[in-house]
Formats: C-alpha cells, sequence, structure tokens
C-alpha cells in the first residue's frame, strides 16, 4: 500500500467495531460475520499500516492497534489516534447518507474543540451509542469558533470564563493545569522531577497558543506561579495545537502542561502521571451550549442529559 492511500473499508469496520466493544466477539456478532473474519481484517489493517519497526534493519512491520491480552484487548496508542479518527470519519458518513435518504434518522450536529473531542467526548461516545442506538452524533471539531446558528448546529461545547456563559448553557465541568509525563519518559531520563526546579534537566514539550486563548498552558505562566520564572529547560519541542503535545507526552517526547478534565483518563490508565503536586486553577470551564433550531430537534435532549449524567 503507497504511504497516502487509504485503509480497505471493510478493515476500518472491522476495526472500529472490534475497539468500541474491545472484543473481536462482539465486533463481530454486530457486523454479522464470524469472530475470526473480524480479527483476520484486522491482522490485514495493522499490516496496511505497517511502518519502520525499532531493532528490524530497513524492515517494515505491522503497526499494532491491539494488545491481546488473555481474554480481553486493549488498544495501542496507534489503535486510540485511529479509533478517534474512525468514529469522526463514520461519523460524518452516517450524517451525509441520512441526509441525502432524506434526514429519517435523528441526529445531533455537535462543534467543539478537537482535544474536547479526542480525549473526552469520543472515548464515552460508545455508552451514549449503546444508551441511544437510534441517534446519530455529527461532531465537527475544530479549533475555530463557529456561529451555532450560521453553521447549523445543534449543540456547541465551548471552553467559556464564567461571565461569558450564557445563563442557560449548561456547566460541564473546571479544569485545573499540571505537568505530565509518561512513566517510560521519566524512567529512560533517569533525572529527578520532584519539584519545578527540576525542570531544568527535561524536554519540555510547549503548545504554542498564537491567539492567546490560553495562556494558562503555556510554560512560562506555569514556571512563574511555580516561582522558577528564569528556568531554562535542557530543550523544547514546540506544537501549534494542544492535542499532538499530549501525544507527545503520551509517547514519551517530554513534560507536556494538560488539562487536568481532558488528560484524566490517560492518568487511570497509567498512560501519563503528574510528577508534581503543583496544580494551577484556570478561569475558564467547558460549557455546552444549546443552538435556538435544538428545540425543533427531539435527539438533542436525551444528549444533553447523557453529558450531564457523565458528570455524576
Amino acid at each position: 500500500m503507497r504511504k497516502h492511500d487509504l485503509p480497505p473499508l471493510d478493515s476500518l469496520r472491522a476495526f472500529e467495531a472490534a475497539a468500541r466493544h474491545l472484543s473481536f466477539t462482539r465486533a463481530a456478532e454486530e457486523l454479522r460475520v464470524t469472530q475470526s473474519a473480524v480479527s483476520k481484517q484486522v491482522i490485514a489493517l495493522e499490516s496496511a499500516l505497517a511502518g519502520p519497526q525499532s531493532g528490524v534493519s530497513g524492515g517494515q512491520g505491522p503497526t499494532r492497534l491491539f494488545e491481546r491480552r488473555t481474554r480481553a484487548l486493549a488498544l495501542t496508542t496507534a489503535g486510540e489516534r485511529l479509533l478517534r479518527a474512525t468514529t469522526l470519519a463514520f461519523a460524518e458518513l452516517r450524517a451525509a447518507a441520512t441526509e441525502l435518504r432524506g434526514g429519517d434518522e435523528p441526529t445531533v450536529t455537535l462543534a467543539t474543540t478537537q482535544a474536547f473531542a479526542s480525549f473526552w467526548l469520543i472515548p464515552r461516545l460508545a455508552d451514549f451509542r449503546r444508551r441511544h442506538p437510534g441517534i446519530d452524533i455529527r461532531i465537527s471539531a475544530d479549533t475555530r469558533v463557529v456561529d451555532l446558528e450560521r453553521g447549523r448546529f445543534d449543540a456547541a461545547v465551548r471552553y467559556l470564563q464564567e461571565r461569558n456563559a450564557p445563563a442557560s448553557a449548561l456547566r460541564l465541568f473546571g479544569d485545573t493545569v499540571l505537568p505530565v509525563a509518561s512513566p517510560g519518559y521519566l524512567k529512560k531520563s533517569a533525572r529527578p522531577l520532584a519539584r519545578p526546579a527540576d525542570l531544568v534537566q527535561h524536554v519540555l514539550l510547549v503548545y504554542e497558543d498564537e491567539e492567546q486563548r490560553r495562556p494558562w498552558l503555556s510554560w512560562p505562566v506555569w514556571l512563574e506561579m511555580a516561582g522558577v520564572a528564569d528556568l531554562r529547560p535542557a530543550g523544547s519541542v514546540a506544537f501549534n495545537q494542544y492535542e499532538p503535545a499530549i501525544r507527545a507526552a503520551v509517547d514519551g517526547q517530554g513534560v507536556a502542561l494538560a488539562t487536568l478534565a481532558l488528560v484524566a483518563e490517560l492518568l487511570r490508565e497509567g498512560k501519563l502521571v503528574a510528577p508534581l503536586p503543583q496544580r494551577f486553577a484556570n478561569p475558564r470551564a467547558y460549557y455546552l451550549m444549546l443552538s435556538e433550531r435544538a428545540a425543533a430537534n427531539p435527539a438533542v435532549e436525551p444528549f444533553r442529559q447523557w453529558l450531564a449524567n457523565q458528570l455524576n
């Protein structure tokens, strides 16, 4: 397969179902094929996504999407990345097909940020689909702030200061900022990271927010609040988006600043750790806002209620 070719659609469907259920057997039941067929499709997909393998001179090997455990599956980092992409792509395809058929299936259109979609919403969407199998969700994940009415969205999740949030908005959660790194990075670096001053020995993963919408995710701001404003790290890698900075931390590239609510699952899974006790509150929170057209869409209220229940 050439570098820019898309993998086979059947393999992507098998992977998405297996990743959502974390089971080849349940995926096979959903797709009405055999468990062996799902397994073979996933293996074919892993081979189609082959990349250079460490320790193999000039060789190519399969990109592992799952960790095959006894009686269980777990997604690898590559698998999580592909699941986010396939979830969004299939949602767009379902929405387009529904529209072309005349819009018979209830659909909620949601605008949000890439970070919120990737780290918080998508990992939970399988639960919504189990509870409301007749409702499709169409997600538009972008760094731009869209006009709810002109963009023809039912809802948006926005990151706002309380004074800027409409009275009708549903507050989802606030947040704190903290440094995070992978256990593998800390072990490999063999350098202490118990206090802010220790960051002088580490690589900082920098989110360059050119529009200054999230200054609290700036390392200079955090270092000043931590009392080490003049600290010069061992090195830095800069990103113009928040999500790849966190993915680089998971991959062991250095230490990133994270918003706790969005990396809580990664911390629970042990893919990231928070080595420093310093945590600073930021002045914003995530809010769900509904458009005027949402009142005429009966699918919106189940989705709003489901979001509210996720906070309990």
